[in-house]
């Protein structure tokens, strides 16, 4: 029993360590070779945060656990809002005054609209998968795209972007950190993945209900820490635009991957309540951060607070 809990801990600190690494390591090539700070920013970073989620929904779901990549898909977008947001905003009020993260709240409850009625058949197929990730395409063109149209017009969160991204270093360097980071991404989430798996089988609790608390909650601390940091710096559209964009990517790619493996059955009680948690979450923080009357949004602490209850009340009732 203590050496799975010591699997999940080791597995989701090389995490952590070695999904930093990896971004490090392919923004830089990127920039070597040319590509705009803003686009790397974007694009390579924003899949960089989002880098455990996915690697451990593709080694669930080859495992032969695909509930557990669901439950990681679908708990880290609530511990992204819920966890993050909330304790950034009791550390420092947000305040969003970003046209960007305007555009992109709207994207969000679209493509969570999309999953929905994929997974209202309750199956996650092959075809769904790809759906997704055909969706995930289109939004990085928009991104990129919209990036371009924007350069001549400031704004709050892509300036932060371009300021947080890492340290300029020589291409032998980069792609040393790239391949370090990519090899222990693999192995710390199979750590992670079989550590969780025998827990839940100890437990006699579903690979859902692991992945949507224990390894949601360790695959969202790349957010946490990235959020964190950037509010302490004053970048507080950063980092409610880190939530938004990792609980895209996990819609879209995290969502989609396991369907592209196997087909996933879909208990309608995730949709009821677990997907229903998600979207009530993510409508709370767009009703703060939207603003009104020409004020801009803004996530108090006793907003911050709330959020943060949800969240311990939420994972108390999937546990106990």
């Amino acid at each position: 029993m203590l050496l799975y809990f010591a699997m999940v801990i080791s597995g989701i600190s090389m995490l952590v360590w070695s999904a930093d690494r990896f971004t490090d390591g392919a923004a830089a090539i990127a920039r070597n070779f040319g590509i705009a700070p803003l686009i790397v920013g974007l694009t390579i970073v924003a899949m960089g945060s989002s880098a455990p989620e996915v690697i451990v929904s593709i080694n669930s779901a080859i495992k032969g656990t695909p509930g557990l990549a669901i439950g990681n898909a679908l708990g880290s977008n609530i511990a992204n809002i819920a966890m993050v947001l909330g304790i950034s905003a009791l550390i420092v009020p947000l305040r969003v005054q970003s046209e960007t993260l305007k555009r992109e709240i709207p994207i969000l409850f679209g493509l969570m609209l999309v999953a929905f009625i994929l997974l209202y058949d309750l199956t996650l197929s092959f075809m769904d998968g790809v759906i997704l990730l055909t969706l995930l395409v289109s939004y990085l063109i928009w991104l990129v795209r919209m990036a371009r149209k924007t350069r001549q017009k400031p704004d709050l969160m892509l300036k932060e972007i371009v300021e947080e991204l890492p340290d300029s270093m020589p291409n032998s360097r980069a792609l040393f950190w790239l391949v370090v980071g990519l090899i222990l991404l693999q192995i710390s989430s199979n750590l992670l993945v079989i550590g969780a798996t025998n827990i839940a089988h100890i437990y006699n609790v579903s690979d859902f209900v692991i992945g949507i608390t224990i390894v949601a909650v360790g695959t969202s601390l790349p957010e946490l820490a990235a959020s964190v940091t950037g509010v302490l710096k004053g970048e507080h559209e950063l980092a409610i635009g880190n939530v938004i964009g990792s609980n895209i990517f996990n819609l879209l790619a995290v969502l989609g991957i396991p369907g592209l493996i196997d087909d996933v059955s879909i208990d309608i009680s995730i949709l009821r309540f677990d997907f229903a948690v998600m979207f009530g979450l993510t409508l709370a923080m767009s009703i703060m951060a939207w603003g009104r009357k020409g004020k801009p949004g803004e996530i108090t602490r006793l907003e911050g607070g709330i959020l943060l209850a949800c969240f311990l009340a939420y994972q108390g009732y999937q546990l106990f």
